[in-house]
């Protein structure tokens, strides 16, 4: 296998892991658990849960990467020795990366097929429903985004990935900015703002902090592996919890603007807030209808949900191909061409889930993606970012003093000393406890 590629910039390294964490989640994922958990209270959580959780995590992981330079499928045998039992968390990792790409390729063709729409101008009889019941359209979405991601990953990594994701990244926030600044302007901005940014104490209970919990874990892709490849891309100029606060600030910046395009849209129109997955698709579409030029304004803001979705499509397929090539030696091509057939493949369960293999694995209702987020975000995310703190933090791993050594190489922000308990105790112990409980209160049915 030739040597391990590197990134060409540090901007590279931050616009690519940021890319790899903003995505459906900030923008489909984030602002409908809002709506549905009371607005400004989730809100709220979903910060703290960042800052003590998701940045911490993030930090080990980027250290775990940059340490091993290897992928998830290596770096825990890599650290702890070819002996260990650690090892087998690298395979756990590769097969989160998998069921999340089975559902979140399917949504990123959705968003695919309504900028198309919006841009053909044939947006009367678009709706959430009639799309997610169409095979044709779902199979033909999933194969463009799934073969899309896979063409430019078969290429280097400096004149595929990154190139392209930075160019995606920029037009992104410019088209982000520009789309919010419009919401403020619509008459119901002051009631949509003082719902999601104000917290109503009374409406946080022990569902929406499991809720915020599951979406920092998802919207930052920590937990198996998914920014641990990027460690390993980069060098040691820079201490990785400067890195991880870059990452997280633009991550985060991202989500909350989100908000300001769609709860203002929501309360100018009198449209559901808690309407659930549908929100981006169904309520924004109607929105967009009621505006004045309001085809192009939905054509540019599924225009920037396309690029917001293919940066963590991106992101997770190199992930999963980096896997794949350190367990094979493939080239990128044919590992590409392998990962992309699976990952279609799977994706069809997914995308045939309402109209062909229907299945209720929960509650009334639910259906394969259901069964693929529930996988992912309710146990490999908050169960690998666990594993990642024992792991760092304790001599039976990689051990505490590796960790910040590594950590802290380079000039920037450092782990300090007086952190130890919240990196070795506070950050398991907490997720320990939000997962059980989480386990205890899920609608099974």
């Amino acid at each position: 296998m030739e040597s391990r590629e590197r990134l060409g910039s540090r901007l590279g390294f931050i616009m690519l892991s940021a890319g790899c964490a903003i995505g459906c989640g900030n923008v489909w994922k984030f602002p409908w658990m809002c709506g549905q958990c009371g607005g400004g209270g989730f809100v709220l959580v979903y910060i703290l849960c960042l800052l003590l959780l998701g940045l911490p995590a993030l930090v080990m992981e980027f250290s775990v990467g940059r340490a091993s330079q290897a992928s998830s499928i290596r770096m825990y045998r890599k650290l702890a020795g070819s002996g260990s039992r650690w090892g087998v968390f690298g395979y756990i990792s590769l097969i989160g990366n998998i069921a999340l790409m089975a559902f979140y390729s399917v949504v990123a063709g959705w968003i695919l097929y309504y900028f198309y729409r919006f841009a053909i101008g044939r947006i009367e009889t678009l709706g959430f429903e009639p799309m997610i019941g169409n095979p044709k359209v779902n199979v033909i979405f999933l194969f463009i985004v799934v073969a899309g991601a896979f063409l430019i990953l078969s290429f280097h990594l400096q004149n595929g990935l990154e190139r392209v994701t930075k160019v995606m990244m920029v037009t992104l926030l410019f088209l982000l900015l520009i789309l919010a600044v419009h919401s403020l302007t619509l008459s119901g901005a002051k009631e949509g703002l003082s719902f999601y940014l104000l917290p109503d104490f009374g409406k946080i209970n022990g569902t929406v902090i499991v809720g915020a919990m599951n979406q920092a874990f998802f919207t930052l892709s920590v937990g198996m592996g998914g920014m641990a490849i990027f460690g390993s891309y980069i060098e040691k100029d820079h201490t990785l919890m400067g890195e991880a606060v870059h990452v997280i600030a633009l991550d985060t910046f991202v989500a909350v603007i989100a908000g300001l395009i769609i709860f203002p849209a929501c309360f100018s129109y009198g449209l559901e807030v808690g309407a659930g997955p549908s929100l981006l698709f169904d309520t924004m579409s109607t929105v967009f209808g009621h505006m004045s030029g309001g085809r192009w304004w939905g054509m540019m803001f599924f225009l920037f949900m396309v690029f917001a979705a293919m940066s963590t499509v991106l992101g997770v397929c190199e992930n999963i191909l980096a896997m794949v090539r350190e367990l094979t030696g493939w080239s990128r091509p044919k590992g590409s061409l392998v990962c992309g057939t699976v990952v279609f493949l799977l994706g069809l369960t997914t995308a045939l889930g309402y109209s062909v293999f229907h299945f209720r694995p929960f509650a009334e209702g639910t259906a394969w993606l259901d069964f693929w987020d529930f996988i992912v975000s309710n146990n490999i995310l908050p169960l690998g970012s666990l594993i990642l703190a024992l792991f760092c933090c304790n001599s039976f791993g990689w051990g505490w003093e590796n960790f910040i050594a590594e950590a802290n190489a380079g000039k920037g922000l450092r782990v300090r000393k007086w952190m130890k308990p919240l990196f070795r105790y506070f950050v398991p112990v907490t997720i320990l406890f939000i997962y059980i409980y989480d386990l205890i209160t899920f609608k099974w049915r």
